[in-house]
Order: C-alpha cells, then structure tokens, then sequence
C-alpha cells in the first residue's frame, strides 16, 4: 500500500509540475502562432517540453533522450528539441557516497579496495564514477549507482507507461505504435540500472573490438563487481578535447578507428554500443580510441543483422528499389492506410540521389532525417531494435566528420560489410 501511495503522490507532483511549465506554454504557442507563423511556435513549444522533462527529474530526462532518437515516429522539431537533453543531477557528497558503497558491499568495502576517492570523476543521473585502487593493487574506475534510483526510476517509468496507454487510445495516435515506442524507452532506461547486464555488455565489446586497431574497452573486475557496482580499469588522461591538439595524421587514425569500431559492432557481431556521444568515446595522445559506458547496448537477432548490412550495402551502391524493400521487410509494423508503393518511390529516389554525391558531400544524418520523415508520411514503422543501432551510427558522424572531413562512409565501411554478409558474421550467438 505504501508504494501505492507513493506512486499517487509522484503522479500528483507530475501532472503538477507539467500543468505548471505547459499551461502557459500552450498560451504563448498560439500567440507565437498568430505572430510569428506556425514554425516558430512548434519550436517555443518542444523547448518547453524539454524543460518539462528537465524538471520531472532523471527519469523523464532519460526518457526524452531515448524518444528524442525516434525521428521514425516522433516529430522533427520535437527530436531536435529533446536531443540536446542533458542530465543536470549533482554530483554525490561524500555521505551519499558512503551509503551508495554501503548498499553495494555491505562490509565489505574495506575488504575489495585498499582506497577509494570519495570525489566522483565523473557524474549522471544513474551513477557516479570514482577511482580506486583494488588491495590486489590495480589501479580501477569504480561505477556505483545512487541510492534509491531504482525506485524512482520503476515508479516513474510506470507512470509513462500508463500515459501511454491513454495517450494511444486518442484517434489521432491510431496508427502510431505509441505502446511498442514507449515500452522499448522504458526497457531502454531500466536496462541503464542493470549493472551486472552493463559489465557484461563491457566484456562483449571488449572482445569484440579487440580486432579493430588502435581501439581500447576498458577491462571488467568481476570479483570485484556487484549488482550495484561496477568496477573496471581506470584509463587516465581522458578529455574531450585531446585530439584537438593532434596532427591531421594522426586524426584520420582516430576517424578510422572510431568508424571501424562501429561497423564492426553493426555488421559483423551484431552488438551494438548504441550511446556513441562523446563523454562515452574518447580519444588519447596515444592514438588509441576509448569507448565507455555500455549501459545502453543493443542485441541485433542476425536477421536483422543481415538486413541492416544489405541495406547499407544496397545505399552505398545505389540499388534504391532493394534498399526500400529491405526497409519495409525489416519494419515492425505497416500501417493500415500506409502507401507502399508512394514510399518505395520515394525510398529508391533517396538511395539513387544520395548515391551520386561526393563522399564530402554525403551526410548520413541528412539521409537519415529524410529517410524517417519519409517513414512518418507513408505510415511504415521502423523495427526499435534497427532505431538505436542507426542513430548510435548518426551520433558518432559529427564526432568523426570533424576529425576527418574528408572520409568516405560508405567506402570505409566495406572490409565489415564484406565480413558480415560473406564471411563470418557473429550474429547473436555467443
């Protein structure tokens, strides 16, 4: 009963908060509609609702993030909005900190860690980082979620989950998959509480990218891990800005690498590190590419993997018919009044279009964008498990295009095309 109560109370505070940021928000979008056109006034309002999630806390935060990456379903102006979603939860004190390690070793603590900084390294809404050192002498990072999270977390979660079961009754959603989108977000975000899932998922890349140059996971203790803890190798010297600095040379290695890890992952193993943004990739003077924090890892059935190399390999060279019946044979659902023989058209004449540029002037964000405005218009539902691979692969272009402008997508990803449809394409099987 009293989680009952709990969860009453939290919906209160929701449909409060939200009452207090969209009343308002609604007012000025229709003068901003009356004054300044429609455009304008659908921006003022998808920003608002970012500050809505903002203030519900991390869960809607975590939510708007990974609904902000469904332009299949989700309005432009509405993803654009939610993509620049930050968490903004302090760090733990040192108190919290204390009651966090206590909730994952009970007394143990002092047993596993000869020393452990009580000043986080790093900080988001699930967990805050720490350095250590293990009494067997590693150096580590150790991971450690916040108390109570989990709570919050399930209680919010439940609360979205019951919207969207009101939400998908209203006419005007009656072709949207609102229940499937909204139950692959929540999965999305109580898969980032599943610590023994996340140091799992790390081993797996860590075995996986071995075979890519110049490409480095960081090393998972087990021994040392807990349902609510991870601990890992601590890699130091990580910042953001450290390839700045670096010749052109040694940027094109980066480019190369960072890409060569993401094909590897989408067309030979089928496991995907779907979170790519930098703050999780890094890169070192050492020339070696860091990828961290696998909390948000796709499993790709080798079915789907399959599908998504051939249409890659259809896109880069120019087969738009096949490419397009590979989107419709890979969709989670077509809708009733759906116009496949309009979106094939149209499909075809955006893989024959794009295949004709210069390798510079080729931006998969803009294929993506268009390829998703034509899947919203014509009624075809892409498969979740295909959504978070794609935009994982979107999030990390801007990260490379600035290291090597000059790279060729489509053409570097032809050695782990090769292997995934001809060779030995992992697939699921572990």
């Amino acid at each position: 009963m009293a989680v009952r109560a709990g969860l009453v109370v939290r919906a209160v505070r929701v449909l409060g908060t939200t009452a207090v940021v969209l009343g308002p928000a609604a007012v000025q979008t229709l003068f901003r509609a009356a004054v300044r056109g429609r455009e304008a006034a659908l921006e003022y309002f998808c920003a608002r609702v970012t500050v809505l999630l903002t203030k519900l806390g991390p869960t809607f935060v975590k939510a708007g993030q990974v609904l902000g990456t469904r332009r299949d379903v989700v309005p432009v102006a509405l993803c654009d909005a939610l993509s620049v979603l930050q968490d903004s939860v302090a760090p733990l004190d040192e108190a919290e900190t204390a009651r966090a390690l206590t909730e994952a070793y009970g007394s143990e603590a002092d047993e596993v860690f000869a020393e452990l900084d009580p000043r986080p390294v790093a900080s988001g809404s699930v967990a805050s980082v720490y350095r250590a050192r293990l009494r067997t002498g590693q150096d580590v990072a150790v991971k450690l979620r916040r108390p109570g999270i989990e709570r919050v977390m399930t209680d919010d979660l439940t609360l979205i989950r019951r919207g969207a079961a009101i939400v998908a009754r209203l006419p005007v959603f009656r072709n949207v998959p609102v229940r499937e989108v909204v139950g692959s977000l929540a999965d999305a975000v109580l898969g980032q509480l599943d610590f023994e899932r996340e140091a799992d998922s790390l081993r797996r890349l860590r075995k996986n990218l071995s075979e890519v140059p110049r490409v480095w996971v960081p090393k998972v203790y087990p021994e040392a891990c807990r349902p609510r803890c991870i601990v890992m190798e601590f890699i130091p010297g990580l910042v953001l800005d450290a390839a700045d600095g670096c010749g052109a040379a040694a940027r094109r290695r980066f480019a190369a690498s960072g890409m060569a890890a993401m094909y590897q992952m989408l067309f030979v193993d089928g496991f995907v590190h779907c979170d790519m943004h930098p703050g999780n990739l890094y890169f070192t003077r050492g020339s070696q590419v860091v990828v961290l924090d696998a909390g948000f890892s796709v499993q790709l059935s080798d079915r789907l993997r399959r599908l998504f190399a051939e249409f890659f390999l259809n896109m880069a060279i120019g087969r738009g018919e096949q490419a397009a019946k590979i989107v419709l044979e890979s969709a989670a659902g077509i809708s009733e009044n759906a116009d496949v023989q309009g979106f094939t058209e149209r499909m075809a004449d955006l893989v024959e279009r794009s295949h004709g540029l210069p390798a510079k002037e080729f931006s998969l964000i803009a294929f993506a964008a268009e390829m998703f405005d034509l899947q919203r218009r014509f009624g075809i539902h892409a498969a979740t498990e295909l959504i978070f691979p794609l935009l994982s692969l979107l999030v990390i272009e801007g990260t490379i295009r600035a290291l090597d402008p000059d790279l060729d997508f489509q053409e570097a990803a032809r050695p782990q095309l090769m292997r995934g449809l001809f060779g030995t394409g992992r697939g699921a099987a572990r």
